[in-house]
């Protein structure tokens, strides 16, 4: 990812001026760039929208998406939901058992049920997944 440039920043912040509830898209977009929401953009956010750093914290600490540090290694978001372990998704699962190349983050439906396993790496979404595609998945990202 970017490294955080008040010009990125600034664009970003602009983009959703004057917008209502523009504080989960400011995140994202934020969360986008970077790869995480760090102090500088929190008070800055907070600045922009006229809230405390504490309820712009609050909402970056409670939703798993947002990161406030970068993230060590590549996350592959890896379905875990009924659909994805009907289609084999728990023994998927199971052949990344140690991996440290990559973070494996469990999520609960990408809402591609009919295409399972899924996972996603950054915006990109990856069906039909086995052992295969998952290890070549693995492979490009790590």
């Amino acid at each position: 990812m970017a490294p955080m440039t008040p010009t990125e920043l600034d664009r970003i912040l602009a983009a959703h001026a004057g917008r209502e509830g523009a504080l989960l898209p400011i995140l994202h977009d934020v969360q986008a760039a970077f790869g995480h929401v760090g102090e500088e953009a929190v008070r800055a956010i907070a600045a922009a929208l006229n809230l405390s750093r504490a309820e712009v914290h609050g909402v970056v600490s409670f939703y798993h998406d947002f990161h406030e540090t970068p993230a060590p290694r590549p996350v592959i978001k890896l379905c875990r939901a009924e659909s994805c372990q009907a289609r084999g998704g728990e023994a998927l699962a199971a052949t990344l058992a140690g991996e440290t190349r990559v973070t494996i983050e469990p999520v609960y439906c990408l809402g591609l049920c009919s295409v399972g396993p899924n996972a996603m790496v950054g915006d990109g979404l990856h069906a039909r997944l086995d052992a295969a595609r998952l290890s070549a998945l693995v492979e490009s990202v790590a």
